[in-house]
């Protein structure tokens, strides 16, 4: 993972400068705020902030944008993540009669991390990823993406980069912000397909009749399982790769499948073959081997307990991760297949666009008595973070418009009565 560009021991120079002038608080307020129709709403959601040495700050509260603006300014925080809406002020959680402070709300939050793969990769283990293992992060997009629109109905998913080697997603609707940690368990229960730990070898069980599910995320898995199963991952490239790929064959195949797998060339012919065998057998039974080998090695890993608690920290969009320096970025769901993660902007990339910009006063600027968030929203345009922006920006004037149709909705209903 080539991040020489960019240097952990500098991040103390560079947040202030990008807290600053680059940070996007207009819109990031905006999408917290939701349209301030729920009174307290921003000012009673937790946020945390991780400082240097992980000095670890929790339950920290703003009445506004500018509040939250000074404190981030103030502290600098190497993480930030974003907590529950509870139902008092949670930076006065101290000072609240015991028991009394409750989380109430929070987005409906996903979280997959490469690691969860490390059995089913061969191109990288632990926090590193390769442009190869990157698409088993398209696929879970795509399929909890779909499973989340058709299945649930939710219509506001803001699906966003980690910084390193995983994504999030924070589902927005209002339905999905009220959901009790029983209503979220089953979803995220509902979309946990691989089940069991290390020791587990066949981790997917399938039964007739397929559930619509699975039958559509094998869908989304066929589109990519060649070019990334067979060929970027070469899965059955040798006897030790196949070794764990046959553990998943009913054992009355088994030695079929293994003479067959010695007869061929790669990895395209030796699956081939597989599937064939295999066919024949559960012409019988009904079984699904290949689907289940299949959904082994693409279906998302859920961190199950991350969707569960109403107040669990999710780190937050924007952002940075000190590792890496890059920015915790929205991705463009209809440019899903060409999102690069090394393509996304570092702390220190954009610290120096914005260094080197000329800075001759912007033709359009309306003067001296501009406010301090037009100048702010010029700073990052000037950057490569613009069109991550651009995407967030999208994704809350949908919210505003949705927002906006149930508010006439409402009103109009009102008339009839």
């Amino acid at each position: 993972m080539d991040i020489s560009e960019y240097d952990p021991a500098s991040l103390p120079d560079l947040l202030p400068l990008y807290y600053r002038r680059l940070f996007p608080f207009y819109q990031y307020y905006r999408w917290l705020n939701y349209g301030g129709v729920v009174k307290n709403y921003f000012p009673h959601r937790e946020f945390s902030f991780t400082l240097k040495d992980d000095i670890y700050v929790r339950y920290q509260s703003f009445n506004n944008q500018s509040e939250l603006e000074k404190e981030m300014q103030k502290m600098n925080p190497y993480k930030i993540d974003i907590g529950a809406v509870y139902s008092h002020k949670p930076s006065m959680h101290n000072s609240v009669k015991s028991g009394t402070f409750q989380a109430q709300e929070k987005e409906l939050v996903f979280d997959i991390d490469m690691t969860d793969y490390d059995d089913v990769r061969r191109c990288c283990s632990s926090a590193d990823i390769c442009t190869k293992c990157w698409t088993l992060m398209t696929i879970a997009i795509r399929i909890l993406d779909r499973a989340l629109t058709e299945d649930f109905g939710f219509k506001h998913r803001l699906w966003v980069y980690s910084g390193r080697r995983g994504v999030h997603c924070w589902v927005c609707d209002d339905a999905a912000r009220k959901l009790s940690q029983a209503e979220r368990t089953a979803v995220a229960e509902y979309l946990s397909v691989v089940k069991g730990g290390e020791e587990t070898i066949k981790k997917i069980q399938l039964s007739d009749p397929i559930h619509p599910l699975i039958s559509k995320s094998i869908t989304v898995v066929e589109r990519y399982f060649e070019q990334y199963a067979l060929v970027g991952q070469d899965i059955l490239e040798n006897k030790q790769c196949w070794e764990k790929v046959l553990a998943l064959v009913p054992e009355a195949v088994r030695e079929n499948v293994q003479r067959d797998f010695q007869k061929a060339r790669s990895s395209v012919e030796r699956w081939s073959k597989l599937k064939r065998i295999v066919s024949s057998l559960e012409m019988k039974k009904g079984a699904h081997t290949a689907e289940e080998i299949m959904l082994q090695y693409c279906y998302p890993r859920l961190d199950a307990n991350v969707s569960k608690g109403v107040n669990h920290l999710l780190k937050s969009p924007f952002s940075v991760h000190p590792k890496t320096g890059r920015i915790s970025v929205p991705i463009d769901l209809r440019k899903l297949d060409q999102f690069d993660p090394f393509a996304v902007p570092t702390i220190s990339m954009i610290c120096s666009e914005l260094d080197n910009v000329n800075v001759k006063e912007d033709p359009e600027s309306p003067g001296d008595g501009e406010p301090e968030t037009k100048r702010r929203t010029r700073d990052f345009k000037k950057t490569s973070l613009a069109p991550y922006v651009k995407v967030f920006e999208q994704f809350l004037d949908r919210l505003d418009q949705s927002r906006k149709g149930e508010l006439l909705l409402k009103s109009d209903l009102k008339r009839e009565f």
